[in-house]
């Protein structure tokens, strides 16, 4: 039988969107003309290309999804997600500073799902190093997360 996580968690900068929402944008976020997403300055914010539909795949076979993110600009990266249209992927949204694992506690707490029925994926080391000891599978991202990445670490967990 095919193994499979019972619940996907991305971190938000880096991983979703190429840049910290802290610091590299400056919120509050609005449509543009064109219907972009902008910032405060009229810059046009972008996410990684793949992202709406992993997200929009992911969500359509059945994943539950959910967002582990140190940010402290709250407000600023629920917005994002919010106009953006992904806050209807997300069933587990932890914004807010601190190491991961306090995200994951909640997350799981919540979900009542073992941390071995977890993937998760983040841009840092040392979120990968410390969500790792939990048992849950974490997955360093290089380049934001693409469709390749995701079909690849699915097959990894589907072996485990």
């Amino acid at each position: 039988m095919e193994n499979k996580p019972k619940i996907i968690i991305f971190d938000l900068d880096y991983t979703l969107w190429p840049f910290w929402v802290d610091t590299h944008v400056d919120p509050p976020f609005r449509k543009g003309a064109r219907n972009e997403v902008v910032d405060a300055h009229g810059y046009v914010v972008r996410y990684y290309t793949d992202v709406p539909s992993v997200l929009k795949q992911l969500s359509e076979e059945g994943y539950e999804l959910g967002v582990a993110s140190r940010t402290s600009e709250i407000k600023g990266a629920n917005q994002l997600l919010e106009l953006f249209g992904w806050k209807k992927y997300f069933k587990y949204i932890e914004i807010f500073p601190a190491k991961k694992v306090a995200h994951f506690a909640n997350i799981q707490k919540e979900s009542q799902v073992d941390y071995k029925d977890m993937l998760f994926f983040d841009d840092e080391a040392r979120n990968i190093f410390d969500i790792s000891k939990l048992g849950v599978h974490a997955v360093l991202v290089r380049d934001g997360i693409t469709c390749s990445l995701i079909e690849n670490m699915l097959k990894v967990f589907s072996k485990q």
